[in-house]
């Protein structure tokens, strides 16, 4: 199943998923470090690295929403998209729960119940990335029906666009 949403042929979620996933990773990382006595400053930059990984957490939500309601119903497929976008929803829910008590909290740094919410959230994100992977890797959805070892080029025009073209 070909991606619905797509930047120069290359599917647009997939592009956006690396950012929040990285920003949210590390910010659990620099909580535990400033936790067990690391500079000051890393409770701060993780709340950052929080407040960008949801930003870009929903703007890659946004985007696979366009795969999700592509795939047919009845699949194997739809279930696991529809588990690994639950998870993700669980993964945004947690992170903004932490997010909003530390919005304005004297100090930006997270204790240990925060610590271990954001634990939970990675694990999630986890098991998360897995099912996308699955999704991708195992189930072809969001990859090109030409893909292969030798496709043409994705900036190729395929014969759909072709077709459009030619009716102009």
């Amino acid at each position: 199943m070909e991606s619905r949403l797509k930047v120069l042929g290359h599917p647009v979620h997939p592009m956006l998923v690396m950012f929040p996933v990285a920003l949210l990773v590390t910010a659990v990382l620099f909580d535990i470090v400033d936790t067990v006595g690391g500079p000051d400053f890393l409770g701060e930059v993780a709340y950052w690295n929080i407040t960008v990984g949801l930003v870009g957490g929903l703007l890659a939500a946004a985007a696979g929403s366009f795969d999700l309601l592509a795939i047919p119903t009845g699949t194997r497929a739809k279930r696991v998209a529809l588990l690994h976008a639950g998870a993700n929803v669980a993964v945004i829910l947690l992170f903004v729960a932490v997010w909003a008590v530390r919005l304005n909290a004297d100090s930006r740094a997270a204790g240990g119940s925060l610590i271990a919410i954001e634990v939970v959230a990675v694990a999630i994100l986890g098991i998360s990335a897995w099912l996308g992977g699955e999704l991708v890797d195992r189930l072809g959805v969001g990859v090109d029906r030409d893909a292969g070892l030798d496709a043409p080029s994705s900036l190729r025009p395929t014969t759909a666009t072709q077709r459009i073209g030619d009716a102009r």
